[in-house]
C-alpha cells in the first residue's frame, strides 16, 4: 500500500471544505433573490425605499428597484464586466464576485440599498443608495443626519455619454428628498479620474465641496443641497 502523508491529506480536506463552504455561500446568496427578499424588508434606515414612487423625467418614467440576487445578479455581473465600468467598481470577474457584493448589503442592516434603476420599465442601470452618515466615507468628510449617498453604474454601452446620467442622477437626488424628509442633502464622491462621471453630477444640481482622500481613490466630494434644489 503506497504511503500517504497525513499532512498532505488534511491540507486537502481543507481545500475541498473551504470550497464547498463557498459554494453553499454563493447559493445561499441566490436563495435570496429567488425567494423574494428584498434589500430594505429588515430596517426603515433608508425610509422604506422599497415603496418609493417612479418618477417622470424628460427621458421617461425612472425607478429604483431595489435588487434580488436570484433575478438581477446575471445582468448586474454582466455590466461589472465591461472594462470602463471595472476601471472604477473594480468588481469583474465571476458572478460570485459581483453576488458577494450584492450580499454585503443585502444581509446588513439596511444601512446601504443596492437597486436597478428602470426607465420605462427596462433596467438600465445600477444604483446603491445608502446612508452616508453611517457609512465610513463620514470619516473623510463634516457628515450630517441622515446624509445620504448615491453610486451609479450607466449598465449598457449606448446609454452613455449622452446626457442620459446627468437626468437620471437629478432623478434619483430629487427621490431621495422627496422620500426622505429627514435628509437635507445627497452626496456623491465620484473618482477624480471619472471627469465624465463628475461633470454629470454637476449637470444635476450638485455642487463640488471638496477633494477628499478615500480608500483606493482621490474622490470628488459632491453634494445637492435641500435648499439649493429650486435654483440648481
Amino acid at each position: 500500500m503506497p504511503h500517504t502523508d497525513s499532512s498532505t491529506s488534511s491540507s486537502t480536506d481543507d481545500t475541498i471544505d473551504m470550497r464547498l463552504r463557498q459554494e453553499e455561500d454563493i447559493a445561499r446568496l441566490i436563495d435570496l433573490g429567488s425567494t423574494g427578499r428584498e434589500a430594505d424588508s429588515r430596517a426603515d434606515l433608508l425610509d422604506h425605499i422599497v415603496e418609493w414612487r417612479p418618477t417622470n423625467t424628460p427621458l421617461g418614467t425612472f425607478q429604483l428597484v431595489p435588487v434580488r440576487i436570484g433575478r438581477d445578479l446575471r445582468l448586474i455581473a454582466q455590466w461589472m464586466n465591461d472594462p470602463s465600468v471595472a476601471a472604477f467598481w473594480e468588481l469583474d470577474g465571476p458572478d460570485e464576485t459581483t453576488a458577494s457584493h450584492l450580499g454585503d448589503q443585502l444581509d446588513g442592516d439596511g444601512r446601504s440599498v443596492p437597486c436597478l434603476g428602470v426607465l420605462d420599465g427596462t433596467p438600465m442601470s445600477y444604483w446603491e443608495v445608502y446612508r452616508a452618515d453611517l457609512d465610513p466615507l463620514a470619516r473623510y468628510y463634516p457628515a450630517r443626519p441622515h446624509d445620504t449617498g448615491i453610486h451609479l453604474l450607466i449598465g449598457r454601452v449606448g446609454d452613455r455619454g449622452r446626457g442620459l446620467g446627468t437626468a437620471l442622477l437629478r432623478a434619483a437626488a430629487d427621490l431621495v428628498l422627496e422620500h426622505r424628509p429627514s435628509c437635507t442633502r445627497v452626496v456623491a464622491e465620484p473618482d477624480l479620474r471619472n471627469t465624465p462621471s463628475v461633470a454629470a453630477f454637476l449637470g444635476a444640481g450638485f455642487r463640488f465641496s471638496a477633494e477628499v482622500e478615500l480608500p483606493g481613490k482621490r474622490a470628488a466630494l459632491m453634494l445637492r443641497d435641500r435648499a439649493l434644489r429650486p435654483v440648481l
